[in-house]
Protein backbone atom coordinates (compact mmCIF):
# COMPACT_ATOMS: atom_id res chain seq x y z
CA UNK A 1 0.00 0.00 0.00
CA UNK A 2 1.24 3.27 -0.77
CA UNK A 3 2.19 5.38 2.21
CA UNK A 4 1.02 9.12 2.27
CA UNK A 5 2.88 11.83 3.97
CA UNK A 6 2.29 15.48 4.88
CA UNK A 7 4.94 17.85 5.82
CA UNK A 8 3.75 21.10 7.45
CA UNK A 9 6.29 23.83 6.56
CA UNK A 10 8.96 24.46 3.99
CA UNK A 11 12.38 26.39 3.74
CA UNK A 12 15.29 24.49 5.23
CA UNK A 13 13.71 21.23 7.36
CA UNK A 14 10.71 20.73 5.42
CA UNK A 15 11.78 20.47 1.63
CA UNK A 16 14.84 18.89 2.79
CA UNK A 17 12.84 16.22 4.33
CA UNK A 18 10.53 16.06 0.63
CA UNK A 19 13.40 15.95 -1.93
CA UNK A 20 15.19 13.24 0.89
CA UNK A 21 12.78 11.13 0.61
CA UNK A 22 11.42 11.08 -2.78
CA UNK A 23 15.19 10.29 -3.46
CA UNK A 24 14.72 7.10 -0.91
CA UNK A 25 11.37 6.19 -1.74
CA UNK A 26 10.12 6.86 -5.66
CA UNK A 27 6.36 5.65 -4.94
CA UNK A 28 5.46 7.64 -1.47
CA UNK A 29 2.76 10.28 -1.59
CA UNK A 30 4.21 13.79 -0.60
CA UNK A 31 2.25 16.09 -0.18
CA UNK A 32 3.83 20.24 1.50
CA UNK A 33 1.86 22.45 2.70
CA UNK A 34 3.45 26.22 2.98
CA UNK A 35 1.00 29.12 4.28
CA UNK A 36 2.95 31.79 2.05
CA UNK A 37 3.62 31.33 -1.79
CA UNK A 38 7.64 31.04 -1.22
CA UNK A 39 8.61 26.96 0.33
CA UNK A 40 12.67 26.99 0.12
CA UNK A 41 14.24 29.99 -0.49
CA UNK A 42 17.68 31.46 1.48
CA UNK A 43 16.73 33.41 4.69
CA UNK A 44 20.25 33.64 5.36
CA UNK A 45 21.04 35.78 2.56
CA UNK A 46 17.61 37.58 3.49
CA UNK A 47 19.74 40.85 4.85
CA UNK A 48 22.41 41.17 1.91
CA UNK A 49 19.74 41.05 -0.06
CA UNK A 50 18.04 44.45 1.43
CA UNK A 51 21.28 45.69 1.69
CA UNK A 52 22.26 45.43 -2.05
CA UNK A 53 25.04 42.47 -2.06
CA UNK A 54 22.71 40.19 -3.26
CA UNK A 55 21.18 41.76 -6.79
CA UNK A 56 18.81 39.63 -8.13
CA UNK A 57 15.37 38.90 -5.86
CA UNK A 58 15.37 35.64 -7.50
CA UNK A 59 18.15 34.57 -6.69
CA UNK A 60 17.14 33.81 -3.23
CA UNK A 61 14.80 31.15 -4.25
CA UNK A 62 16.42 27.65 -3.70
CA UNK A 63 13.68 25.78 -5.52
CA UNK A 64 9.75 27.01 -6.66
CA UNK A 65 6.72 24.93 -6.42
CA UNK A 66 7.04 24.01 -9.81
CA UNK A 67 10.12 22.97 -9.06
CA UNK A 68 9.20 20.23 -6.72
CA UNK A 69 6.76 19.06 -8.53
CA UNK A 70 8.77 18.73 -12.09
CA UNK A 71 12.16 17.49 -10.28
CA UNK A 72 10.48 15.00 -7.42
CA UNK A 73 6.96 14.69 -8.15
CA UNK A 74 6.14 16.30 -4.83
CA UNK A 75 2.47 17.87 -4.40
CA UNK A 76 3.22 21.58 -3.15
CA UNK A 77 0.37 23.55 -1.82
CA UNK A 78 1.48 27.06 -1.49
CA UNK A 79 -0.86 29.73 0.51
CA UNK A 80 -2.37 26.44 2.59
CA UNK A 81 -2.03 26.98 6.47
CA UNK A 82 -2.39 23.68 8.74
CA UNK A 83 -4.34 25.12 11.45
CA UNK A 84 -4.42 22.03 13.66
CA UNK A 85 -3.83 18.18 14.12
CA UNK A 86 -6.02 15.54 14.66
CA UNK A 87 -3.30 12.70 15.84
CA UNK A 88 -5.91 9.91 16.59
CA UNK A 89 -7.87 10.35 13.27
CA UNK A 90 -4.23 10.80 11.64
CA UNK A 91 -5.07 13.96 9.88
CA UNK A 92 -4.67 17.69 9.62
CA UNK A 93 -7.57 20.39 8.84
CA UNK A 94 -5.46 23.27 6.15
CA UNK A 95 -7.09 26.31 5.70
CA UNK A 96 -6.49 27.37 1.87
CA UNK A 97 -6.44 30.73 -0.07
CA UNK A 98 -8.09 28.85 -2.74
CA UNK A 99 -9.30 26.15 -1.67
CA UNK A 100 -11.29 26.72 2.02
CA UNK A 101 -10.77 24.70 5.17
CA UNK A 102 -10.62 21.00 4.78
CA UNK A 103 -8.91 17.71 5.78
CA UNK A 104 -5.79 15.52 4.53
CA UNK A 105 -5.37 12.34 6.02
CA UNK A 106 -1.77 10.88 6.58
CA UNK A 107 0.71 7.56 7.37
CA UNK A 108 3.56 9.90 8.22
CA UNK A 109 3.47 13.79 9.43
CA UNK A 110 6.51 15.94 9.40
CA UNK A 111 6.31 19.04 11.01
CA UNK A 112 8.36 21.80 10.05
CA UNK A 113 6.59 25.21 11.01
CA UNK A 114 9.62 27.27 12.23
CA UNK A 115 9.50 29.99 14.26
CA UNK A 116 8.53 33.77 13.93
CA UNK A 117 9.97 36.86 15.10
CA UNK A 118 10.06 37.80 18.81
CA UNK A 119 7.55 41.16 18.81
CA UNK A 120 6.65 41.71 22.63
CA UNK A 121 4.00 43.49 24.17
CA UNK A 122 5.43 47.01 23.91
CA UNK A 123 3.56 50.34 23.43
CA UNK A 124 3.56 51.69 20.19
CA UNK A 125 5.29 48.37 18.66
CA UNK A 126 2.60 48.34 15.77
CA UNK A 127 4.00 51.08 14.07
CA UNK A 128 3.90 51.12 10.41
CA UNK A 129 7.62 51.84 10.64
CA UNK A 130 8.46 48.84 12.57
CA UNK A 131 9.37 45.90 10.89
CA UNK A 132 10.48 42.25 10.94
CA UNK A 133 12.73 39.95 9.00
CA UNK A 134 11.67 35.99 9.33
CA UNK A 135 10.73 35.65 4.80
CA UNK A 136 10.37 36.94 1.59
CA UNK A 137 7.33 39.48 1.92
CA UNK A 138 9.52 40.64 5.18
CA UNK A 139 12.26 41.53 2.39
CA UNK A 140 10.24 42.68 0.42
CA UNK A 141 8.60 44.87 2.84
CA UNK A 142 11.98 45.82 3.83
CA UNK A 143 13.12 46.75 0.30
CA UNK A 144 10.34 48.28 -1.07
CA UNK A 145 10.47 51.01 2.04
CA UNK A 146 14.13 51.81 2.03
CA UNK A 147 13.86 52.61 -1.45
CA UNK A 148 10.72 54.73 -1.92
CA UNK A 149 11.25 56.49 0.88
CA UNK A 150 13.48 59.14 2.11
CA UNK A 151 15.23 57.04 5.01
CA UNK A 152 17.82 58.63 6.86
CA UNK A 153 18.40 56.74 10.28
CA UNK A 154 17.47 53.43 11.89
CA UNK A 155 17.51 51.56 14.76
CA UNK A 156 17.46 47.76 14.98
CA UNK A 157 16.28 46.04 18.47
CA UNK A 158 18.39 43.31 19.33
CA UNK A 159 22.56 42.39 18.46
CA UNK A 160 21.91 39.05 17.27
CA UNK A 161 23.48 37.74 14.21
CA UNK A 162 20.24 39.03 12.51
CA UNK A 163 20.39 42.53 14.00
CA UNK A 164 24.12 43.32 13.44
CA UNK A 165 23.97 41.85 10.03
CA UNK A 166 21.01 44.27 9.18
CA UNK A 167 22.69 46.76 10.94
CA UNK A 168 25.65 46.38 8.52
CA UNK A 169 23.94 45.98 5.37
CA UNK A 170 21.93 49.46 6.07
CA UNK A 171 24.38 51.23 7.13
CA UNK A 172 26.41 50.57 3.78
CA UNK A 173 22.93 51.56 2.06
CA UNK A 174 24.25 54.84 3.55
CA UNK A 175 21.52 54.92 6.62
CA UNK A 176 22.45 55.83 10.13
CA UNK A 177 22.81 52.78 12.20
CA UNK A 178 21.88 52.22 15.59
CA UNK A 179 21.72 48.77 17.74
CA UNK A 180 19.85 48.71 21.14
CA UNK A 181 20.95 45.53 22.94
CA UNK A 182 19.70 44.97 26.56
CA UNK A 183 22.35 42.36 27.23
CA UNK A 184 25.85 43.75 27.93
CA UNK A 185 27.15 42.84 24.53
CA UNK A 186 25.53 41.68 21.09
CA UNK A 187 26.37 38.21 19.55
CA UNK A 188 25.51 36.16 22.70
CA UNK A 189 27.47 32.84 21.53
CA UNK A 190 30.62 34.53 21.70
CA UNK A 191 32.29 35.93 24.63
CA UNK A 192 33.75 39.24 25.84
CA UNK A 193 36.94 39.60 24.74
CA UNK A 194 36.05 38.00 21.09
CA UNK A 195 32.78 40.45 20.66
CA UNK A 196 35.05 43.22 21.81
CA UNK A 197 36.58 43.02 18.42
CA UNK A 198 33.47 43.21 16.47
CA UNK A 199 31.97 45.72 18.74
CA UNK A 200 35.17 47.99 17.47
CA UNK A 201 34.31 47.26 14.05
CA UNK A 202 30.83 48.21 14.09
CA UNK A 203 32.11 51.13 15.83
CA UNK A 204 34.87 51.73 13.04
CA UNK A 205 32.99 51.68 10.45
CA UNK A 206 29.96 54.56 12.03
CA UNK A 207 27.35 52.07 13.38
CA UNK A 208 26.57 53.47 17.06
CA UNK A 209 25.75 50.66 19.66
CA UNK A 210 23.62 50.84 22.74
CA UNK A 211 24.05 48.26 25.49
CA UNK A 212 22.59 47.37 28.75
CA UNK A 213 19.59 49.09 27.31
CA UNK A 214 15.60 47.64 26.49
CA UNK A 215 13.03 49.52 24.78
CA UNK A 216 10.03 50.91 26.72
CA UNK A 217 7.70 52.59 24.08
CA UNK A 218 8.10 53.47 20.67
CA UNK A 219 5.55 56.40 19.94
CA UNK A 220 4.77 57.46 16.01
CA UNK A 221 5.75 61.06 14.95
CA UNK A 222 5.07 62.63 11.71
CA UNK A 223 8.04 60.93 9.82
CA UNK A 224 9.99 58.83 12.45
CA UNK A 225 9.19 56.51 15.30
CA UNK A 226 10.64 58.03 18.73
CA UNK A 227 12.25 55.18 21.13
CA UNK A 228 12.11 55.27 24.85
CA UNK A 229 14.56 53.02 26.28
CA UNK A 230 14.56 51.84 29.94
CA UNK A 231 17.39 53.91 30.84
CA UNK A 232 14.90 57.61 30.15
CA UNK A 233 17.27 57.79 26.87
CA UNK A 234 15.35 58.69 24.03
CA UNK A 235 16.20 57.43 20.14
CA UNK A 236 14.72 58.82 17.16
CA UNK A 237 14.36 57.17 13.28
CA UNK A 238 12.78 56.50 10.40
CA UNK A 239 12.94 52.64 10.15
CA UNK A 240 13.17 50.30 12.95
CA UNK A 241 14.21 46.55 12.61
CA UNK A 242 13.12 43.77 15.22
CA UNK A 243 15.83 41.50 15.78
CA UNK A 244 14.97 39.93 19.43
CA UNK A 245 15.21 36.83 18.71
CA UNK A 246 12.37 33.94 17.69
CA UNK A 247 9.76 31.75 19.19
CA UNK A 248 8.66 28.99 17.44
CA UNK A 249 5.40 29.05 15.65
CA UNK A 250 3.94 25.69 17.28
CA UNK A 251 0.18 27.45 18.26
CA UNK A 252 -1.55 25.23 16.26
CA UNK A 253 -0.56 22.01 17.79
CA UNK A 254 -2.66 23.14 21.32
CA UNK A 255 -4.34 20.08 22.24
CA UNK A 256 -2.83 17.82 19.58
CA UNK A 257 -0.79 15.68 22.40
CA UNK A 258 2.28 16.11 20.96
CA UNK A 259 4.56 17.07 23.78
CA UNK A 260 5.96 20.93 24.13
CA UNK A 261 9.04 22.32 25.64
CA UNK A 262 8.60 25.04 28.33
CA UNK A 263 9.13 27.54 25.87
CA UNK A 264 7.01 25.54 23.06
CA UNK A 265 9.38 24.09 21.17
CA UNK A 266 8.73 20.59 19.96
CA UNK A 267 9.92 17.74 21.74
CA UNK A 268 11.86 14.74 19.47
CA UNK A 269 13.95 11.99 19.63
CA UNK A 270 17.28 11.12 18.21
CA UNK A 271 15.10 10.06 15.41
CA UNK A 272 12.93 13.06 15.07
CA UNK A 273 9.94 11.30 16.52
CA UNK A 274 7.38 13.14 18.52
CA UNK A 275 5.88 11.37 21.34
CA UNK A 276 2.76 10.86 18.91
CA UNK A 277 3.61 7.48 16.31
CA UNK A 278 4.47 8.73 12.91
CA UNK A 279 5.04 12.12 13.74
CA UNK A 280 8.34 14.12 13.11
CA UNK A 281 9.27 17.20 14.00
CA UNK A 282 12.40 19.26 12.50
CA UNK A 283 14.05 22.70 12.42
CA UNK A 284 13.64 25.99 14.19
CA UNK A 285 10.92 24.25 16.19
CA UNK A 286 12.04 21.87 18.48
CA UNK A 287 14.08 21.72 21.08
CA UNK A 288 17.47 20.01 20.30
CA UNK A 289 20.51 18.13 22.63
CA UNK A 290 22.92 20.53 22.82
CA UNK A 291 25.90 18.25 21.35
CA UNK A 292 28.89 19.40 24.19
CA UNK A 293 26.67 19.60 27.19
CA UNK A 294 24.30 17.44 26.71
CA UNK A 295 20.99 19.80 27.80
CA UNK A 296 18.21 20.51 25.69
CA UNK A 297 18.58 23.67 24.15
CA UNK A 298 17.34 25.45 21.24
CA UNK A 299 19.47 26.79 18.20
CA UNK A 300 17.47 28.13 15.43
CA UNK A 301 20.04 27.44 12.28
CA UNK A 302 19.43 26.58 8.64
CA UNK A 303 22.85 23.62 8.68
CA UNK A 304 21.01 21.42 11.47
CA UNK A 305 17.93 21.83 10.14
CA UNK A 306 18.14 20.67 6.82
CA UNK A 307 20.29 17.39 8.73
CA UNK A 308 17.61 16.64 10.85
CA UNK A 309 15.22 16.69 8.21
CA UNK A 310 17.43 14.21 6.17
CA UNK A 311 17.03 12.42 9.40
CA UNK A 312 13.01 12.18 9.50
CA UNK A 313 13.25 11.05 5.93
CA UNK A 314 15.40 7.96 6.79
CA UNK A 315 13.09 7.40 9.24
CA UNK A 316 10.28 7.19 7.91
CA UNK A 317 12.06 5.62 4.83
CA UNK A 318 13.12 3.28 7.48
CA UNK A 319 16.93 3.14 7.34
CA UNK A 320 17.30 4.16 11.57
CA UNK A 321 19.63 7.39 10.94
CA UNK A 322 19.73 9.55 14.53
CA UNK A 323 20.85 13.01 15.17
CA UNK A 324 23.68 13.45 17.55
CA UNK A 325 22.64 17.08 18.57
CA UNK A 326 23.94 20.29 17.78
CA UNK A 327 26.61 22.13 18.48
CA UNK A 328 25.68 25.82 17.13
CA UNK A 329 28.70 25.86 14.54
CA UNK A 330 27.86 30.29 13.71
CA UNK A 331 29.75 32.63 11.57
CA UNK A 332 29.18 36.23 10.65
CA UNK A 333 30.79 39.03 8.62
CA UNK A 334 30.76 42.41 9.78
CA UNK A 335 32.16 44.41 7.56
CA UNK A 336 35.96 43.84 6.94
CA UNK A 337 35.57 41.61 9.90
CA UNK A 338 34.47 37.68 10.52
CA UNK A 339 33.86 36.19 13.72
CA UNK A 340 32.97 32.62 14.19
CA UNK A 341 31.87 30.07 16.98
CA UNK A 342 31.24 26.62 17.78
CA UNK A 343 30.60 24.34 20.28
CA UNK A 344 30.12 25.76 24.34
CA UNK A 345 31.16 29.76 25.29
CA UNK A 346 33.09 29.83 28.70
CA UNK A 347 29.67 31.53 30.17
CA UNK A 348 27.33 28.64 29.38
CA UNK A 349 29.96 26.31 30.57
CA UNK A 350 29.89 28.22 34.13
CA UNK A 351 26.76 28.78 34.42
CA UNK A 352 26.34 25.00 33.90
CA UNK A 353 28.92 24.07 36.16
CA UNK A 354 30.99 22.77 33.81
CA UNK A 355 35.14 23.43 34.65
CA UNK A 356 36.60 24.69 31.76
CA UNK A 357 39.96 26.10 30.56
CA UNK A 358 40.30 28.94 27.88
CA UNK A 359 43.62 29.97 25.89
CA UNK A 360 43.75 32.80 23.69
CA UNK A 361 46.13 33.10 21.04
CA UNK A 362 46.42 35.75 18.25
CA UNK A 363 48.37 34.40 15.30
CA UNK A 364 48.47 35.31 11.66
CA UNK A 365 46.21 34.25 8.60
CA UNK A 366 48.94 33.09 6.66
CA UNK A 367 53.15 33.08 6.61
CA UNK A 368 54.08 36.73 7.89
CA UNK A 369 56.76 37.02 5.20
CA UNK A 370 54.11 36.59 2.24
CA UNK A 371 52.36 39.62 1.69
CA UNK A 372 49.04 40.47 3.49
CA UNK A 373 48.99 38.34 6.29
CA UNK A 374 46.53 39.53 9.04
CA UNK A 375 46.58 38.90 12.62
CA UNK A 376 43.47 36.65 13.72
CA UNK A 377 42.28 35.37 17.05
CA UNK A 378 41.22 32.52 18.24
CA UNK A 379 40.21 31.29 21.67
CA UNK A 380 39.86 27.47 22.52
CA UNK A 381 37.44 26.15 25.49
CA UNK A 382 38.58 22.20 26.90
CA UNK A 383 38.56 20.88 30.06
CA UNK A 384 40.85 18.81 32.02
CA UNK A 385 41.04 15.93 30.35
CA UNK A 386 41.81 18.00 27.02
CA UNK A 387 38.30 17.61 25.85
CA UNK A 388 37.27 20.35 23.53
CA UNK A 389 34.44 22.22 24.45
CA UNK A 390 34.21 25.42 22.66
CA UNK A 391 36.08 27.37 20.30
CA UNK A 392 35.42 31.14 18.88
CA UNK A 393 37.62 33.00 16.10
CA UNK A 394 37.99 36.42 14.74
CA UNK A 395 40.01 38.40 12.18
CA UNK A 396 39.98 39.55 9.12
CA UNK A 397 41.10 36.22 7.05
CA UNK A 398 41.35 32.84 7.56
CA UNK A 399 39.21 32.83 10.61
CA UNK A 400 36.39 30.63 8.98
CA UNK A 401 38.48 27.58 8.10
CA UNK A 402 39.93 27.06 11.52
CA UNK A 403 36.91 27.28 13.11
CA UNK A 404 35.61 24.83 10.65
CA UNK A 405 38.33 22.18 11.66
CA UNK A 406 37.78 22.50 15.25
CA UNK A 407 34.18 22.24 14.71
CA UNK A 408 35.02 19.04 13.26
CA UNK A 409 37.40 17.78 15.80
CA UNK A 410 34.66 18.27 18.85
CA UNK A 411 32.17 16.19 16.32
CA UNK A 412 34.64 13.45 16.71
CA UNK A 413 35.39 13.80 20.04
CA UNK A 414 38.37 15.02 19.88
CA UNK A 415 40.99 16.54 22.11
CA UNK A 416 43.45 19.49 22.57
CA UNK A 417 46.56 16.69 21.47
CA UNK A 418 44.58 15.63 18.07
CA UNK A 419 44.76 19.71 17.23
CA UNK A 420 48.51 19.35 18.05
CA UNK A 421 48.29 16.41 15.31
CA UNK A 422 46.58 17.60 12.70
CA UNK A 423 48.23 17.73 8.96
CA UNK A 424 46.44 20.49 7.75
CA UNK A 425 46.73 22.75 4.47
CA UNK A 426 50.42 24.84 4.22
CA UNK A 427 51.76 26.95 1.67
CA UNK A 428 52.74 30.60 2.48
CA UNK A 429 49.78 32.03 0.53
CA UNK A 430 47.41 29.59 2.72
CA UNK A 431 48.82 29.19 6.61
CA UNK A 432 52.25 28.62 8.73
CA UNK A 433 53.66 25.27 8.82
CA UNK A 434 52.66 25.45 12.88
CA UNK A 435 48.90 26.32 11.64
CA UNK A 436 46.85 28.19 13.95
CA UNK A 437 44.63 25.38 15.22
CA UNK A 438 48.36 23.35 15.86
CA UNK A 439 49.10 26.58 17.49
CA UNK A 440 45.97 26.21 19.82
CA UNK A 441 46.45 23.03 20.39
CA UNK A 442 50.56 23.30 21.39
CA UNK A 443 49.53 26.31 23.96
CA UNK A 444 46.40 24.74 25.61
CA UNK A 445 48.47 20.95 25.75
CA UNK A 446 51.58 23.61 27.65
CA UNK A 447 49.00 24.95 29.77
CA UNK A 448 47.19 21.14 30.77
CA UNK A 449 50.50 19.92 31.19
CA UNK A 450 51.74 22.46 33.92
CA UNK A 451 54.40 23.87 31.97
CA UNK A 452 52.92 27.25 32.08
CA UNK A 453 50.50 29.19 34.41
CA UNK A 454 48.24 31.89 32.21
CA UNK A 455 46.06 34.67 33.63
CA UNK A 456 43.51 36.64 31.85
CA UNK A 457 43.36 40.52 31.22
CA UNK A 458 40.09 40.16 33.06
CA UNK A 459 42.04 39.11 36.32
CA UNK A 460 45.12 41.02 35.62
CA UNK A 461 43.44 43.75 37.58
CA UNK A 462 42.67 41.93 40.59
CA UNK A 463 46.12 40.76 41.34
CA UNK A 464 47.89 42.06 44.35
CA UNK A 465 51.04 44.61 43.45
CA UNK A 466 53.15 44.44 45.93
CA UNK A 467 53.17 40.98 45.48
CA UNK A 468 53.98 40.80 42.08
CA UNK A 469 56.02 42.49 39.32
CA UNK A 470 54.51 43.46 35.89
CA UNK A 471 57.17 42.16 32.93
CA UNK A 472 56.77 43.30 29.69
CA UNK A 473 59.16 41.62 27.33
CA UNK A 474 58.84 43.10 24.30
CA UNK A 475 61.24 45.78 22.69
CA UNK A 476 61.50 49.15 23.76
CA UNK A 477 60.60 50.18 20.17
CA UNK A 478 57.35 48.20 20.59
CA UNK A 479 56.31 49.68 23.99
CA UNK A 480 56.86 53.44 22.65
CA UNK A 481 54.99 52.39 19.93
CA UNK A 482 52.19 50.08 21.15
CA UNK A 483 51.66 51.23 24.75
CA UNK A 484 52.20 49.63 27.03
CA UNK A 485 50.09 48.39 30.70
CA UNK A 486 50.73 50.72 33.49
CA UNK A 487 53.45 49.87 36.24
CA UNK A 488 55.37 46.94 34.12
CA UNK A 489 59.10 46.99 34.09
CA UNK A 490 60.12 46.73 30.51
CA UNK A 491 62.78 43.92 30.02
CA UNK A 492 63.19 42.67 26.25
CA UNK A 493 62.72 38.73 25.92
CA UNK A 494 66.35 39.12 24.44
CA UNK A 495 67.90 40.70 27.17
CA UNK A 496 66.09 38.69 30.05
CA UNK A 497 69.29 36.07 30.46
CA UNK A 498 71.93 39.13 31.15
CA UNK A 499 69.27 40.88 33.17
CA UNK A 500 67.66 38.18 35.41
CA UNK A 501 68.94 39.59 38.86
CA UNK A 502 66.97 42.90 38.10
CA UNK A 503 64.32 40.65 39.28
CA UNK A 504 62.88 40.01 42.89
CA UNK A 505 62.91 36.35 43.37
CA UNK A 506 60.08 36.94 46.70
CA UNK A 507 57.66 38.17 43.99
CA UNK A 508 55.75 36.41 41.18
CA UNK A 509 56.15 37.97 37.88
CA UNK A 510 53.21 38.31 35.78
CA UNK A 511 55.02 38.34 32.40
CA UNK A 512 53.46 39.45 28.92
CA UNK A 513 54.77 40.14 25.58
CA UNK A 514 52.55 41.33 22.51
CA UNK A 515 50.44 38.49 21.48
CA UNK A 516 51.79 35.36 24.58
CA UNK A 517 54.30 33.44 22.38
CA UNK A 518 57.68 35.55 23.76
CA UNK A 519 55.67 35.91 27.33
CA UNK A 520 55.85 31.93 26.92
CA UNK A 521 59.27 31.36 26.32
CA UNK A 522 60.30 33.97 29.49
CA UNK A 523 57.85 32.21 31.63
CA UNK A 524 59.84 29.21 30.79
CA UNK A 525 63.02 30.35 31.39
CA UNK A 526 62.19 32.54 34.65
CA UNK A 527 60.65 29.02 35.67
CA UNK A 528 63.25 26.95 35.61
CA UNK A 529 65.16 29.63 37.54
CA UNK A 530 63.31 29.36 39.95
CA UNK A 531 60.57 32.26 40.03
CA UNK A 532 57.01 31.93 40.54
CA UNK A 533 55.71 33.26 37.02
CA UNK A 534 52.50 33.42 35.44
CA UNK A 535 52.05 34.06 31.34
CA UNK A 536 49.33 36.50 30.31
CA UNK A 537 47.21 35.02 28.07
CA UNK A 538 47.19 36.58 24.51
CA UNK A 539 49.45 39.33 25.93
CA UNK A 540 49.03 42.88 25.21
CA UNK A 541 46.47 42.24 22.63
CA UNK A 542 44.41 40.74 24.76
CA UNK A 543 44.60 44.11 27.35
CA UNK A 544 43.52 46.24 24.49
CA UNK A 545 40.61 43.99 23.80
CA UNK A 546 39.08 44.03 27.10
CA UNK A 547 39.78 47.60 27.67
CA UNK A 548 37.71 48.10 24.79
CA UNK A 549 34.80 46.89 27.02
Amino acid sequence: MRKKVLIVGGVAGGASTAARLRRLDENVEIILFERDRYISFANCGLPYYIGGSIKERDHLLVQTPEGMKDRFNIDVRINSEVICIDPRQKAVKVRSKEGGEYREQYDYLVLSPGARAIKPNIEGIDSPRIFTLRNIPDTDKIKTYVSEREIKCAVVIGGGFVGVEMAENLKQRGLEVTIVEAAPHILAPFDTEIVAAVEKELSDNGVKLVLNDGVKEFKNQDSSVEITLTSGAKLEANLVILAMGVIPDTDFLEDSGIQLGAKGHILVNEKMETNVTNVFAVGDAIEVVDFVNKQNSMVPLAGPANKQGRIAADNIAGLGTTYRGTQGTSIIKVFKLTAACTGNNERTLNKLNMPNRTITIHPFSHATYYPGAKMLTLKLIFNDSGKILGAQGVGNEGVDKRIDVIATVIRLGGTIKDLTELELCYAPPFSSARDPVNLAGYVAENVLSGRVETLTAEQLPSSKKENTILLDVRTVKEVSKKGYIEGAINIPIDSLRKRIGELDRSKEILVYCQIGLRGYVAARFLTQHGFKVKNLDGGYVSVLRSKYN
